[in-house]
C-alpha cells in the first residue's frame, strides 16, 4: 500500500527521461527508500529495472525524430561495462547508509552543472588533451562506475558528455543518452538481480506512473524553453540530495 500510495512520484522519473534524457535514477533511489519503504541495496535494483524500461520507451520517440547515434551511445556504453560491474560489486560491500550519503553528492554534482549549463552546452567541443576515443573511454569509465555504485543510469553524466566529448548536437545528446541509460541499467542490473531482489509490487506501479511521466515529458521538451525546465529541476534534484543527506547522515550517527 505504501508503494502505491508513493508511486505518483514514479512521474517525475518518466518526466524527467522524457524531457532531459537523464535524471531517472537520482530520483528513483531516494523516492523507492524514504517514499516506498524500500531498502537501499533493493532500491538501487529496483531502480535500475524501471530507469532501464523507462528510458527504452522514451527512446522510441526520440529514435523516431533521428536523434539517436547509435554508434557512438553503443561505443560509450561499452567502455563504461567493465567500471559497471565493478561498481556493481563494491556496493555490496558498503553500508546502506554510507551508499545514501555518497550518493547525495552526484545529486548536488548534477544540479549544480544543470544551474551552470542551464543555457545550454555549446555544440562546438574544446580543444581536447587527449584523443577523442581515449576521452570516450575515461568518460564512459566513470559513468559506468556510478551506474553500478549507485544504481544511476547516469544521464545527467552522459548528455553533457556526449557534446562536449563527442561533438553531439544537444537534441542527438538528449536521445544518445538514453540509449546509454537502457544499457547501462541493463549491465548493472545483472550484478544485482536475483530471485527476491525486485519487489513487482512496487515496481508495477511505479512503472505505469514512469509510463505517464515519459509523455508528459516528450510532450513538455517540444513546448517548453530548455532553460527554464533545467533550472526547475536543477533546484529540485538540490533539494532531494539535501534531504538524502540528512537522513541517511542520521542513520550513521543512530548506528
Amino acid at each position: 500500500m505504501r508503494a502505491l500510495l508513493a508511486s505518483p512520484l514514479a512521474f517525475l522519473i518518466g518526466w524527467s527521461l522524457g524531457a532531459l534524457g537523464g535524471g531517472g535514477s537520482i530520483l528513483a533511489v531516494p523516492v523507492l527508500v524514504f517514499a516506498a519503504g524500500q531498502e537501499p541495496a533493493a532500491a538501487t535494483s529496483t531502480s535500475l529495472l524501471l530507469v532501464a524500461v523507462t528510458a527504452a520507451v522514451a527512446l522510441v520517440p526520440h529514435a523516431r525524430a533521428h536523434h539517436v547515434r547509435a554508434r557512438d551511445g553503443i561505443v560509450f556504453a561499452l567502455t563504461g561495462i567493465p567500471a559497471t560491474l565493478l561498481g556493481g560489486r563494491l556496493a555490496h560491500d558498503l553500508d546502506p547508509d554510507v551508499l545514501l550519503l555518497g550518493f547525495a553528492p552526484v545529486m548536488v554534482a548534477a544540479g549544480v552543472t544543470m544551474l551552470r549549463s542551464h543555457a545550454g552546452p555549446s555544440t562546438h567541443p574544446p580543444r581536447r588533451a587527449l584523443p577523442r576515443p581515449l576521452l570516450v573511454a575515461v568518460v564512459g569509465s566513470g559513468v559506468g562506475l556510478l551506474t553500478g555504485t549507485f544504481g544511476v543510469g547516469g544521464g545527467f553524466v552522459v548528455v553533457p558528455a556526449l557534446v562536449l566529448v563527442l561533438g553531439l548536437p544537444m537534441a542527438d545528446a538528449v536521445g544518445t543518452s538514453l540509449l546509454v541509460i537502457v544499457l547501462n541499467s541493463l549491465v548493472a542490473l545483472t550484478t544485482r538481480l536475483h530471485a527476491d531482489s525486485i519487489d513487482w509490487r512496487v515496481v508495477v506501479p511505479f512503472l505505469t506512473a514512469a509510463m505517464l511521466g515519459v509523455a508528459v515529458g516528450t510532450h513538455l521538451t517540444r513546448h517548453t524553453p530548455d532553460a527554464r525546465l533545467r533550472r526547475a529541476f536543477a533546484w529540485l534534484l538540490l533539494a532531494v540530495a539535501g534531504f538524502t543527506a540528512v537522513r541517511a547522515g542520521v542513520g550513521l550517527i543512530d548506528a
